[in-house]
């Protein structure tokens, strides 16, 4: 047999074999199949077979260990979640009470809800839906990312968190490159060179004080300025001898040897004002302290209501802010607070029942510094066999605030001294910016006394307005309308100021009219009808202060609606400003 059949009778021998085992192989395996069929079908008798998705990997139930690894999972990846907002977001301006409540807290809902609180107590504006507080604080944090960041997130550095919690500084001197520095005199005077160093000036903060200087140095020339009270550190010739002198040094009184034998905070040589640097030091020490921590909550009584918003015996009043302009930036802010005599604890002082309510008032920009606070005590003494009468009858207090155009958030408390009630007041507002372009006018105040005042008299004391006495009707919280007595004796007063007429190059006189309206609102029929020109109040300039004075007795009761048009005929601008009062 040649040697190519032989290969070829050996391979067919190979392939009939190896048909034969496959052969085999599936008819056992189809008869094992045949009989798990026969037996699951005896098993399954009465039932219909299990859907074959049941027993999909991918949407297999999974059993208790399974699901306990899910929880677990999903618990630590919500706890980051919140350490992310406590340990980051609100790292700066969470107070130390704050923080403790939040880590007692035991399942998410309750952290939410504390988030959503946390957020509303320092919302200046709560009546909106806008929280004006946490988006300035959100901004404040991607301004410190993209403005401090040294290795580090900028919100992590130091003037990230003086940024996050004080915002932008009233002054920053810079020196981003160090050199050649001369010094105050306060630090010793001559010349030296220096790291790269910023000072920041706040006019005030709050907790801190007035004219805080933060000091920022960059010792290791790497973008990373940190905070110090000792303000040597920025001396790069500090360890230097006989280099970087202070004047005193210069002169031979003093020996740079002495900035390191001294002791106390600060490394600064002997200059012609430095002979009280010992007794700041406590003064610095303790306000690098306090710029560490958040804004400490040191209240009285009545701050502290303000802060907390919590009150158990209530106290009711009214309160009215109008607007009125000073200047081109400031604007005249009166706050007008109104108390039912009712609602005061009186008490006998030699015959008289006297009244006393401590009032706290406070105004805050959005980012919550404190612009202006105001404290005061109102007393009303009636006679006692009167004072049952004079229940309905209210006490009024009143303070003017300068602000600068913008919005504000403003919160007055309240104390009854006698019956210790206590009451809170607290809502946003806008004051307004009078452009020089712009026709337009002051609050419209409904006034239940308007009168002349004295020349020396003229802007100061209670209810003065430039040259009259103005003191407003205060509408009641419930929406209602300011209420005015119908008698002989009660007059319904308007005041307004209207401000850039615009004024004829010909004449140089403005030329305006002014048309007055009151209308009973519920027959929608005019009451008063009246209009006045420029031209019959004789000399008048850019600004024309409004007064008209209608007797309550000729007003039928009801609710009434009055609006003052002014058409400026040379700008031709047109403003309406109007108001709501009611009689009975």
């Amino acid at each position: 047999m040649s040697r190519v059949a032989s290969r070829y009778f050996f391979s067919l021998i190979f392939l009939m074999v190896a048909t034969g085992l496959t052969g085999t192989a599936r008819a056992q395996g189809d008869k094992a199949a045949a009989a798990g069929d026969a037996k699951s079908s005896a098993t399954v008798t009465g039932s219909q077979a299990q859907p074959t998705d049941e027993i999909d990997p991918l949407k297999r139930a999974p059993n208790e260990k399974q699901k306990k690894q899910q929880k677990k999972s999903l618990k630590i990846e919500l706890s980051k979640t919140y350490k992310k907002w406590l340990n980051e977001d609100v790292v700066w301006i969470i107070t130390d009470e704050e923080r403790a409540a939040f880590k007692q807290l035991s399942n998410d809902e309750e952290r939410d809800n504390f988030i959503e609180a946390f957020w509303q107590r320092r919302d200046p504006t709560p009546d909106t839906e806008e929280n004006e507080y946490k988006e300035e604080h959100y901004r404040r944090i991607a301004y410190a990312n993209e403005h401090f960041p040294a290795g580090i997130p900028g919100w992590k550095s130091d003037r990230g968190r003086i940024y996050i919690m004080y915002g932008p500084a009233d002054e920053v001197d810079s020196h981003p490159s160090g050199g050649t520095y001369e010094r105050p005199m306060e630090e010793g005077g001559g010349e030296t060179s220096t790291f790269p160093f910023e000072d920041w000036r706040y006019r005030y903060l709050e907790g801190i004080g007035q004219e805080v200087i933060i000091e920022f140095v960059d010792t290791c020339m790497c973008g990373d300025f940190h905070m110090t009270m000792d303000r040597s550190e920025k001396d790069a010739l500090l360890e230097t001898p006989n280099a970087g002198l202070t004047m005193y040094e210069q002169m031979g009184l003093s020996s740079k040897a002495s900035r390191f034998t001294g002791g106390g905070l600060e490394r600064l040589g002997a200059g012609p004002n430095s002979s009280n640097l010992q007794t700041k030091q406590f003064d610095r020490l303790e306000q690098f302290a306090k710029l560490q921590a958040p804004p400490p909550v040191k209240f009285k009584d009545l701050e502290e209501i303000v802060n907390t918003k919590l009150i158990t015996n209530l106290m009711p009043f009214d309160v009215r802010s109008d607007f009125v302009k000073v200047t081109g930036d400031t604007v005249l802010v009166p706050i007008t607070i109104q108390m039912k005599y009712r609602d005061i604890t009186f008490s006998n002082k030699d015959g008289v029942q006297r009244g006393t309510v401590n009032i706290f008032g406070r105004v805050t920009t959005l980012t919550g510094k404190v612009v202006q606070t105001f404290e005061d005590t109102a007393q009303v003494d009636v006679p006692a066999e009167l004072l049952a009468r004079a229940a309905e009858n209210s006490s009024v207090y009143w303070k003017a605030l300068p602000l600068r155009p913008g919005r504000y958030k403003v919160e007055i408390a309240v104390k009854d001294v006698n019956g210790d009630r206590k009451g809170l007041w607290s809502r946003g507002i806008v004051v307004p910016e009078y452009s020089d372009d712009k026709l337009s006018t002051s609050s419209l105040i409904v006034a239940d006394q308007m009168e002349a005042v004295p020349t020396k008299d003229v802007s100061t004391g209670n209810f003065v307005i430039g040259l009259t006495k103005v003191r407003p009707r205060v509408a009641p919280a419930d929406g209602k309308p300011a209420l005015f007595k119908r008698n002989k004796d009660q007059k319904v007063n308007f005041w307004m100021q209207v401000y850039n007429l615009g004024v004829d190059d010909k004449t140089h006189k403005p030329s305006a009219t002014f048309e007055f309206d009151i209308v009973n609102i519920a027959t929608n029929k005019p009451v008063v009808q009246k209009t006045e020109s420029t031209e019959q109040m004789g000399n008048v300039g850019e600004q024309v202060t409004l007064q008209k004075s209608i007797a309550s007795a000729n007003l039928p009761p009801g609710v009434y609606k009055i609006q003052i048009k002014v058409n400026d005929n040379v700008s031709k601008q047109t403003v309406d400003p109007s108001a709501t009062f009611a009689v009975e």
